[in-house]
């Protein structure tokens, strides 16, 4: 299944609950919340506090994506704050198996992200227990830069290693997602699509519809295309 996740990141803050309404009416399934420590990466953006008060705005699923030192210190004040998916950043993170395991007995799903440069072979051992990974297409820390292209040859492989295991967790993108772009990402095998500047630059409700439309249809695809293969 594809699935649009807007990063609140890129919204008008002034707006906050009609812009998350406006994507939700549209059809995005997931809301995708950038927590950053200014440790990590340079910015610092928000925590559990603002999360807490829009888990009252939407029943959104809640895509934490946690840009921290030391993840497991927080996950679950992340519960508590009504996070329903955390990922986490291998390179923040010494003890994968023990924060994928502390997520998942709190009944939340469980990420693992990797910065651009890192390579897809870091997960061969845990890759069967997470629920998603994340590929950075940008260097995290900063909305709106452009995609860096060869991230487009980790989501080919990722996806080629997830099918030859048998699994059927998400894959996920984020950074530099544009609606003229979001095609690459999916045909190379990327389900989840992260979009902040695409979504809520203009309008929020048009935008997230137009990209909306883009994913059904490739979904609508690859479904056809499986249905041919079967006959």
């Amino acid at each position: 299944m594809n699935i649009l996740a807007p990063s609140l990141l890129g919204c008008d803050f002034t707006n906050l609950e009609s812009q998350i309404k406006a994507v939700e009416e549209a059809g995005a399934q997931y809301l995708h919340l950038d927590v950053m420590d200014g440790l990590f990466v340079p910015s610092i953006s928000f925590g559990m506090p603002v999360i807490a008060s829009l888990r009252r705005c939407t029943d959104m699923v809640f895509d934490v994506h946690m840009m921290v030192r030391d993840p497991e210190r927080y996950v679950q004040a992340m519960k508590e704050a009504g996070a329903d998916l955390v990922c986490f950043h291998q390179e923040a993170c010494v003890h994968l198996d023990r924060t994928i395991n502390q997520i998942k007995e709190l009944g939340m799903k469980a990420g693992v992200a990797l910065n651009p440069a890192t390579p897809i072979s870091v997960l061969d051992c845990i890759l069967d227990q997470v629920d998603q990974v994340l590929i950075m297409t940008v260097n995290p820390g900063f909305g709106g830069q452009e995609y860096i292209p060869y991230t487009l040859k980790k989501v080919r492989t990722l996806r080629k290693a997830v099918t030859e295991r048998g699994l059927s967790l998400d894959i996920q993108v984020d950074g530099g997602v544009t609606l003229e772009n979001c095609h690459l990402f999916l045909e190379a095998g990327a389900n989840v699509i992260v979009a902040g500047s695409a979504v809520f630059r203009g309008d929020a409700g048009e935008n997230a519809r137009a990209l909306m439309t883009v994913l059904q249809e490739r979904e609508k695809r690859v479904q056809e295309e499986n249905t041919c293969g079967q006959i």
